[in-house]
């Protein structure tokens, strides 16, 4: 299966033949713009049409046994397609763009809080980080670095390394608990700036073409998770007086 996400996020549409359907429902396909659960970040929501004009709808998406296996689930009590059947994928674009400039956001606060990341869930409306941090800091200095780093415009890019490459630069992974998929061949780096020169790390996720897209976001709330562990949670509009 390939997984068109990871080269082109803005791929909403495209056609795809099923090679698959699991006894617990799940259709695969031979290509997929849907992203699957992974990293923090939710699947995606959609439906397929069929040649007759109806649809099949899919009310989630997950990976198999491995990364690689993506498999679209089916909402309750929808019609089953036939292996080798036609279809034409529509993700529900609208949640998919939320979701692309939320984990987006996520990336530009490691940068402005360049911590060990302890954990992190991408949701449309409010998302969070836990960095291993005991630093103090003020949510709405973090907000005004975020918006500076928005309103810079910065381009926003893929670049594939090797596993050797990535041994030879630690630096690169920012989570402190969650190391890159190993054996499946390149890895896929998620730059922003010029060169690389705002950051760069390993990412399967989704995420805008240019930082301006993410819009007026701001820290809603730094919560203290332990001794060592700080959870910082983005939202989109301003920051409220």
């Amino acid at each position: 299966m390939t997984a068109l996400f990871l080269e082109d996020a803005y791929l909403s549409t495209v056609e795809a033949h099923v090679t698959g359907v699991r006894e617990d429902g799940g259709i695969l396909l031979d290509q997929t713009c849907f992203y699957a659960t992974s990293g923090g970040q939710p699947g995606d929501t959609g439906f397929l049409e069929r040649e007759d004009g109806t649809r099949i709808e899919i009310a989630g998406t997950v990976t198999g046994d491995t990364k690689a296996e993506i498999i679209l689930v089916p909402a309750p009590d929808q019609a089953v397609p036939e292996i080798g059947e036609k279809l034409v994928q529509h993700i529900d674009w609208d949640r998919r763009y939320r979701l692309m400039r939320m984990h987006t956001a996520c990336h530009l606060l490691s940068v402005v809080c360049p911590y060990p990341i302890t954990g992190a869930s991408v949701s449309e409306t409010d998302s969070r980080i836990d960095f291993d941090m005991t630093d103090t800091i003020d949510k709405a200095e973090v907000t005004a670095r975020l918006m500076e780093l928005v309103n810079a415009n910065h381009p926003i890019f893929n670049q594939w390394i090797s596993e050797d490459d990535l041994n030879a630069n630690p630096g690169l992974i920012k989570s402190k608990n969650v190391r890159p998929p190993r054996g499946q061949g390149d890895i896929r780096l998620v730059c922003i700036g010029e060169d690389s020169s705002i950051d760069s790390q390993p990412c399967g996720g989704t995420h805008v073409g240019e930082t301006a897209e993410v819009g007026e976001i701001h820290i809603g709330k730094i919560e203290k998770k332990g001794k060592e562990n700080r959870r910082f949670r983005i939202r989109f509009g301003p920051l409220p007086a």
